[in-house]
C-alpha cells in the first residue's frame, strides 16, 4: 500500500525528468554517463563516501565531468545516482539522484540565470502556472528571484555575525537553524558569495579572495542546488585537498586517496561553471511531498 500511495508522485517525477532532458537537449547540451565506481574522489570534509571493493561509489559525478570539460566537451549534463554514507532523514538518502551540468565560458552569475530558466521550464511543462505551493508557502517563479549574499543573510537573520560564526565553527548550525527557514519563501532565493573556506572546488572572487564565486538555491527554505565558477588552478586545488585531508585525519575520518588524474586535467580546463541540483528534492517541491521517501519508489528500509 505504501508503494501504491506513491504512484502520483512517481508519475510527476517521471514527467519532471523528461522535461529536464528536454531543456538541456534544446540548448545543445550533451547528455553523458560517467562511472559510479571510481578510484578517487574529492576529499571533502563533511561528505563520507561508501567503499566498494578497492574503490568508492561516487558522491557526485563532478570530477569525471570536469575531466571531460578539460578534454574539449563544452556543455554537458547528467542525471546520476550518487551515494553518501550515513545520510538518512526527511531530506536525505544514502542513494539519491543528482542533476549536474557544466558549461565553459561562463561564471556563476550566468549559471544562476540558467538554473532559474530550468526550473521555470520544468514547472511550465508540468502545467503549474509558474507557482509552487509548498507547505505554508506559494512560491512565485515568475517574480524576480531574490539574490542575497551570505553576509547580508547573516546580517538579516542570524543571531551572530558571519565572522563570529566562522570563528566559533558554527556556520552550518546557524545556516540551518536561523537562515535557511527564511530563504525562498516568496520567490526562490540565490544565496551567493560564500566565505572562501566554504569553497572546496570553487574559484575565489577576483579582487576579494576572502569570498568564493559560489551560490546555493533555496525554495521554501529547502536547499535545492549548489553551483559555482570552477577552480581550474591545479596547484591551489591540490593545496585545498591537502588541507581537507588533514582536517579529516584530525577528526579521525578516513583519508581518501588524492585524485591525481583530476588534478592533472585541471591544467587544461578552461574557465567554466557547474552546478549540482537534487532531483529528489525538486520532485518533493513540485509534488508537495514533505519527506523524500514520498518521491522515490523504494527507501533503503524497503529493499
Amino acid at each position: 500500500m505504501r508503494l501504491a500511495g506513491r504512484k502520483r508522485n512517481l508519475l510527476l517525477r517521471a514527467r519532471m525528468v523528461q522535461s529536464i532532458r528536454e531543456f538541456f537537449i534544446e540548448r545543445d547540451y550533451l547528455e553523458i554517463d560517467t562511472p559510479q565506481l571510481i578510484s578517487a574522489l574529492a576529499p571533502e570534509v563533511h561528505i563520507e563516501a561508501i567503499r566498494a571493493g578497492s574503490g568508492y561509489l561516487h558522491t557526485s559525478p563532478e570530477l569525471c565531468m570536469k575531466r571531460l570539460l578539460a578534454s574539449g566537451f563544452p556543455k554537458m549534463f547528467q542525471i546520476s545516482r550518487c551515494f553518501r554514507e550515513g545520510e538518512r532523514g526527511d531530506l536525505h538518502l544514502p542513494e539519491f539522484s543528482l542533476l549536474e551540468w557544466y558549461r565553459i565560458g561562463i561564471d556563476y552569475k550566468v549559471l544562476m540565470n540558467e538554473c532559474e530558466a530550468l526550473i521555470r521550464f520544468v514547472s511550465q511543462r508540468l502545467d503549474m502556472a509558474g507557482k509552487i505551493p509548498y507547505r505554508a508557502n506559494e512560491i512565485d517563479l515568475k517574480r524576480p528571484w531574490e539574490r542575497v549574499s551570505v553576509k547580508t543573510a547573516f546580517d538579516q537573520y542570524a543571531s551572530i555575525s558571519l565572522e563570529r560564526a566562522l570563528e566559533e565553527k558554527c556556520f552550518d548550525r546557524v545556516m540551518v537553524e536561523e537562515i535557511e527557514p527564511n530563504l525562498g519563501t516568496i520567490s526562490p532565493t540565490f544565496l551567493y558569495d560564500y566565505p572562501a573556506v566554504m569553497a572546496a572546488l570553487a574559484r575565489l572572487k577576483p579582487g576579494n579572495r576572502t569570498l568564493a564565486e559560489r551560490f546555493e538555491v533555496y525554495i521554501a527554505g529547502l536547499e535545492l542546488a549548489n553551483g559555482f565558477s570552477e577552480l581550474n588552478d591545479p596547484v591551489e586545488q591540490r593545496a585545498r585537498f591537502v588541507r581537507d585531508l588533514q582536517i579529516r585525519g584530525a577528526a579521525g575520518k578516513e583519508i581518501y586517496p588524492m585524485p591525481e588524474r583530476f588534478l592533472r586535467s585541471l591544467e587544461h580546463m578552461p574557465d567554466a561553471a557547474g552546478i549540482a541540483l537534487g532531483v529528489d528534492r525538486l520532485a518533493m517541491l513540485l509534488s508537495g511531498a514533505l519527506k523524500i521517501d514520498e518521491v522515490v519508489p523504494f527507501t533503503p528500509e524497503e529493499v
